[in-house]
């Protein structure tokens, strides 16, 4: 569907299409060369030293590279690193860009981390460390804290990510077992003027949770995270309990002077691109319910709980225009205690959850990806669903109840054809979620 005739009543209009297109345009509001320009800061006295993490921010460098070598009055020194996942790297002149392991850390990470650390630690007062931060940090910036190793950190990223626990939970574990997270990073800028430009990933768009929040002084401590293991049953190493249990590696509070000349800003988030795709479509002759962008839970709950709403809306009003429905946010997948996960991620279970509920419901479409380019364990960036996509299933021998179980939504989806694939995008405000009513 060409953007001219991006309209619900033109005589091409292809449900499915236009739903890529809204994703599209997503994705868009919060790539970095389309926001970077609005937050550029004034060129220093000394040099600039670019560091950084996440899936994101090789694109988030080469954008703050582009814009600075345009600007005449930027002509001090610039360089650095940052550290994205495997296959998201660019190609800049001035600051090194390195590839890592995510979700689980790997000797790349850590070595990158450590490199990091001894860069903004050369910092002087008249320089200027800029940290650029997006969703992934946490593991591409693996750097063990006192008395563990890589492979305790390993382990420990292992059990966050079956645990279910929300992202926010995650991290303030995290940030207890880091020498780099929870503000450590910014502290070991210090007495250099930092700024942290930040695309968010996490609901609620704080900034001390995106990555772990590397530069962003903590409010979460040791009896924060020793609770969140007891309630989401996450079994430490080792290591990682004598850690814990000694409290030595707390991280920086805010009002610690070694901020005071730190700032930060969040450039890109799921507000904005929802409120981007919203705006998009409402052009395109639909109305539009934002449900929010910190939309949290189990994945197939929160599917099974949309998918209710979905028919009660799709059933019950005859409509003037079609609607579409938007939410972001992260929702969870908890893998049982000893159970072996199958393929897939959060968008293609919470959209295996809600085929079963829509089942049989005509002139409903579903598309949920994430926009980062790449659901779960899987290179899909999402899935599409429909009325028919229950029965198609069975059709080709899935039972998807038992799918479901196994957390083997690709699978299912798979056999039916309804992957999206989009490679990755050079940015990452976490989930797009939308259903049209037509």
């Amino acid at each position: 569907m060409s953007d001219d005739n991006f309209n619900v009543n033109s005589a091409d209009f292809n449900p499915r299409e236009f739903l890529e297109q809204l994703f599209h345009v997503a994705v868009k509001a919060s790539v970095p060369a389309a926001v970077m320009g609005k937050y550029m800061p004034m060129p220093p006295k000394g040099k600039t030293i670019i560091v950084g993490a996440g899936k994101a921010s090789a694109q988030m460098a080469k954008a703050f590279e582009e814009i600075c070598a345009k600007d005449p009055d930027w002509q001090n020194p610039i360089g650095g690193l940052v550290v994205t996942q495997y296959g998201s790297a660019e190609r800049c002149k001035h600051i090194e860009i390195v590839e890592a392991s995510h979700p689980v850390p790997d000797e790349q990470g850590f070595a990158a981390a450590k490199r990091i650390l001894q860069l903004v630690g050369g910092a002087q007062k008249d320089d200027l460390v800029v940290a650029l931060i997006s969703g992934g940090g946490s593991s591409l910036l693996p750097y063990p804290g006192p008395g563990m190793d890589l492979r305790d950190k390993q382990h420990l990223n292992e059990q966050l990510l079956a645990s279910g626990a929300p992202i926010s939970k995650m991290n303030a574990v995290r940030k207890m077992f880091s020498m780099i997270k929870g503000g450590r990073l910014g502290v070991a800028a210090y007495p250099a003027p930092l700024l942290t430009l930040v695309i968010s990933d996490v609901p609620g768009d704080d900034p001390a949770e995106v990555a772990s929040g590397p530069t962003i002084a903590s409010f979460s401590g040791a009896k924060e995270a020793k609770k969140i293991t007891v309630d989401y049953k996450i079994e430490l190493g080792e290591a990682a309990r004598k850690s814990l249990a000694r409290g030595d590696n707390l991280p920086p509070k805010p009002g610690d002077k070694r901020f005071a000349s730190a700032t930060h800003q969040v450039i890109a988030s799921a507000r904005l691109s929802l409120e981007a795709a919203a705006d998009k479509a409402r052009g395109a002759g639909c109305e539009v319910i934002v449900l929010g962008d910190a939309i949290e839970g189990e994945a197939r709950e929160v599917g099974r709980e949309h998918g209710k709403m979905i028919v009660e809306k799709a059933v019950t009003k005859r409509r003037l225009k079609p609607l579409l429905i938007l939410s972001g946010g992260e929702t969870s997948v908890t893998i049982a205690k000893g159970g072996v996960p199958g393929k897939g991620g959060r968008n293609s279970e919470y959209l295996l959850a809600l085929a079963l509920e829509i089942s049989g419901v005509k002139n409903v479409v579903c598309l949920s990806a994430d926009t980062d380019g790449r659901d779960g364990s899987e290179n899909n960036a999402g899935v599409f669903c429909d009325g028919s996509t229950a029965q198609r299933m069975a059709a080709k021998n899935v039972e998807v109840e038992q799918h479901l179980i196994a957390h083997n939504s690709w699978a299912a989806f798979d056999a039916v054809d309804d992957l999206f694939s989009t490679g990755p995008t050079g940015t990452n405000v976490n989930d797009f979620r939308a259903t049209l009513i037509y």
